[in-house]
């Protein structure tokens, strides 16, 4: 007898459409048999709540909510090897599908395997403090340092072992080609294409000459020395360390990925023309 079927749904808990969206499909899904885990209670019958345990063997995630959403649900499969399809039901939702799809060919895709995925390069940060290693993570967005108080954060930038600059900022922007279209972008870094590998890196709002955003090899390593009080690092939003004077944080490409399913191939151009609304036919019109 083959082994039962599974898929997980990671549901924002906060969006009635979001947790209606996930009877829905969980529905389809034990009718067609497969065991169904989620992250919220369903009244739904051959459902369960995830955890690390039975997440093993679990085929694909399918994300209901926004970009924030599909963060967490990038937390709960990390080092698995399952993909994740986003669903938007946010706003931009830049890691979602383009269009919003309905319930039965979501679960249509997963049951016939006609779904496709894509690997994404994800962030591997440390912080050394008095040079002993006191906290380490991963981002597949960004990895972020931000002032805490009202004052600018200092601080010194080296690439490769070599010193780059010293700023006084708001902050600085470490991110992947995934992330260069969330906080980095705002910021007013660089679009890069997915299939590029490359790290992000900007200042946030720097008093200096030199504060432009920067494109950097993806073998290269990033170090940050704290010449400030008060200030924190963020991997994602999601995973938070409070840095004190004299931390060092550094950042580099990390050795895993995050695999993401589209439920038909799509070129990131047709993306961030959907996403943006951008004016392809220009800004005059016919």
């Amino acid at each position: 007898m083959s082994a039962q079927r599974s898929v997980l749904l990671v549901v924002n808990s906060s969006r009635p459409a979001a947790q209606e969206a996930a009877a829905n499909l969980a529905s389809i899904f034990t009718q067609s048999g497969f065991r169904v885990l989620t992250n919220v209670e369903l009244e739904i019958s051959h459902t369960a709540m995830a955890d690390s345990t039975t997440l093993h063997g679990c085929e694909i995630a399918i994300v209901l909510g926004g970009d924030g959403t599909m963060l967490r649900g990038a937390e709960a499969v990390r080092g698995l090897r399952i993909p994740l399809l986003g669903v938007n039901l946010g706003h931009v939702g830049f890691l979602a599908e383009v269009e919003k799809p309905s319930m039965q060919e979501i679960a249509d895709s997963v049951i016939q395997k006609s779904y496709v995925t894509d690997e994404r390069m994800v962030l591997a940060y440390s912080v050394e403090r008095a040079d002993v290693p006191v906290a380490h993570g991963w981002a597949l967005n960004e990895v972020t340092i931000e002032r805490d108080s009202t004052t600018m954060v200092q601080l010194f930038v080296q690439i490769d072992r070599r010193p780059l600059s010293r700023w006084g900022c708001d902050g600085l922007i470490c991110a992947t080609p995934t992330g260069s279209t969330a906080y980095a972008f705002s910021a007013g870094g660089p679009v890069v294409w997915p299939e590029v590998e490359a790290l992000v890196l900007l200042p946030i709002s720097a008093h200096a000459l030199f504060a432009k955003p920067m494109v950097v090899s993806p073998q290269s390593e990033i170090v940050i020395d704290i010449e400030s009080p008060d200030a924190s690092l963020l991997g994602d939003s999601l995973r938070k360390f409070s840095l004190q004077l004299g931390d060092r944080v550094t950042i580099t490409k990390d050795s895993e990925t995050v695999s993401l399913a589209h439920l038909k191939p799509s070129l990131f151009s047709d993306r961030l023309v959907a996403k943006f609304k951008l004016p392809v036919e220009g800004w005059r019109g016919e």
